[in-house]
């Protein structure tokens, strides 16, 4: 059965580009390779703890330069070591860099030891929650043009600060969330949710899809204007090997029925591949077979 409620946003396709700092180039290579593929997002995932990573906003700002059309997306920002505004800036001046080319992932902060040794705030769940929602409504202020932004929030303030530059785009505020409290939110405030298949498997989507999009009709908000972001953790497999969904592996048929079941039944528009190996020739695999299929089962250009 279709969704029709969330069914009119453009269908998109992206991956997964770890920030790995063992070799350089090598998140060069794979971004390249996504824009050459012609898929749509780039995710990047942020955590500045750890000590193998390059820093996620560095590494988007270089790869936005090497690159002319591909979409990117910190997978998610990690606010508890980035103050909104700040946040919100970068961002702003990397979507006039890159010519409108950035949307925003934020999220709460998975690994709290991380945070804590270097030197961000440790908070229990509902600090978090609020936190983040007092960051959502200062970067969308940030970003509306206001001459001077005054905030005086639990967490974060803004005393007659000058915001600016404003974005070349509209930028997407995605939220990773599986809660019921985050789900909530992000049907409240938020322009797009991003669950993990190995957080939130298949079966667990229509629930929080459920929750998401009553508290956006409470809050007097369309349903069907918040993206759903899913990322697929998986491998595509040669032909006739069976389909694994709980861990996403299978041939390439396998993966278009499942994208386009998730697609039709569940209402999720948009899947960034994370291959759980040999990345290079599973993304361009994903971008040559897996998305043509999908676009031509669903009728989507």
């Amino acid at each position: 059965m279709e969704t029709p409620e969330r069914a009119r946003l453009p269908i998109l396709f992206g991956a997964n580009v770890d920030p790995t700092a063992d070799d350089p180039r090598w998140p060069l290579e794979l971004t390249r390779a996504v824009e050459e593929a012609g898929l749509d997002l780039i995710g990047i995932q942020d955590h500045p703890y750890n000590a193998g990573f390059l820093e996620t906003w560095t590494l988007i700002a270089a790869l936005a330069q090497a690159t002319q059309r591909v979409r990117f997306f910190p997978n998610v920002a990690n606010l508890p070591l980035r103050p909104p505004l700040m946040l919100a800036k970068a961002a702003a001046t990397l979507d006039l860099l890159s010519g409108g080319r950035i949307e925003l992932g934020l999220g709460t902060g998975a690994f709290a030891e991380g945070i804590v040794a270097m030197g961000g705030p440790r908070r229990n769940a509902g600090e978090a929650v609020a936190a983040l929602e007092e960051a959502v409504q200062l970067i969308r202020r940030f970003w509306s043009g206001e001459s001077s932004l005054r905030f005086e929030g639990r967490y974060y303030s803004a005393r007659g600060t000058r915001p600016g530059p404003r974005p070349a785009h509209a930028i997407g505020i995605w939220l990773g969330a599986y809660r019921p409290r985050m789900l909530r939110l992000t049907g409240r405030l938020a322009d797009g949710w991003i669950p993990s298949s190995t957080y939130a498997p298949p079966e667990q989507l229509p629930a929080m899809q459920r929750q998401i999009d009553a508290a956006a009709q409470q809050a007097g908000r369309s349903p069907q204007a918040i993206r759903r972001i899913y990322n697929v953790m998986g491998l595509i497999t040669a032909g006739g090997s069976g389909w694994e969904r709980g861990v996403f592996r299978g041939g390439v048929r396998d993966w278009i029925a499942e994208l386009t079941r998730l697609v039709r039944e569940v209402g999720l528009d948009t899947f960034i591949y994370w291959p759980a190996e040999d990345r290079l020739r599973q993304i361009q695999r994903f971008a040559a077979e897996v998305v043509p299929g999908v676009r031509a089962a669903l009728g989507a250009p």
